[in-house]
């Protein structure tokens, strides 16, 4: 009876300090999130990221407009005068807004395609460089595991602020 107790008591001794190593371990690890929106949204890399690309796009931007704007006034200026057209007329004007039309709508999809691949390729390197970042307070402050995606996280984990401060500081 004695050897039994003496073994249930040593069963919940072992058992009681491997709970107290797990807990002690787990007060070891450390774990931290970033908001990636909220990176792409306030680091400075991202902003000159997007005004580089406002400013590489704003010609042509504003040509799209102006074309636009031009063909909306001959369409009005169409539909004005087409009661006094001959039918010849009229369907000349007609082609010759259709085919405007179609330029700009093509124009209009260029400028899309090549603003998207440019966005893209300055998104991968502020992505590259806030990887960096994370990488950097990470090693030095000693994290485990750093979270970029949460249904929810407690504000105490976010590290979000140090990420951004080290992003513009690395530039």
């Amino acid at each position: 009876m004695k050897t039994l107790r003496h073994h249930i008591a040593l069963a919940v001794l072992a058992t009681t300090a491997t709970w107290v190593s797990f807990a002690a371990h787990a007060q070891e690890f450390k774990m931290g999130f970033v908001n990636t929106e909220r990176v792409f949204r306030e680091a400075a890399t991202a902003k000159q990221a997007q005004a580089k690309l406002e400013q590489e796009f704003a010609r042509r931007e504003k040509d799209l407009i102006d074309i636009g704007n031009g063909l909306k006034t001959a369409s009005e200026k169409f539909e004005r005068e087409a009661p006094t057209l001959s039918e010849s007329q009229r369907t000349a004007r007609q082609k010759q807004l259709v085919d405007q039309d179609r330029e700009f709508q093509r124009k209009r999809r260029e400028f899309q395609e090549d603003l998207n691949a440019r966005k893209n390729e300055e998104q991968q390197i502020v992505v590259e460089r806030a990887n960096r970042a994370v990488k950097q307070v990470a090693e030095s402050e000693k994290y485990d595991v750093i979270f970029q995606e949460a249904v929810y996280i407690h504000p105490k984990h976010d590290i979000t602020d140090k990420v951004i401060k080290a992003l513009n500081a690395g530039k």
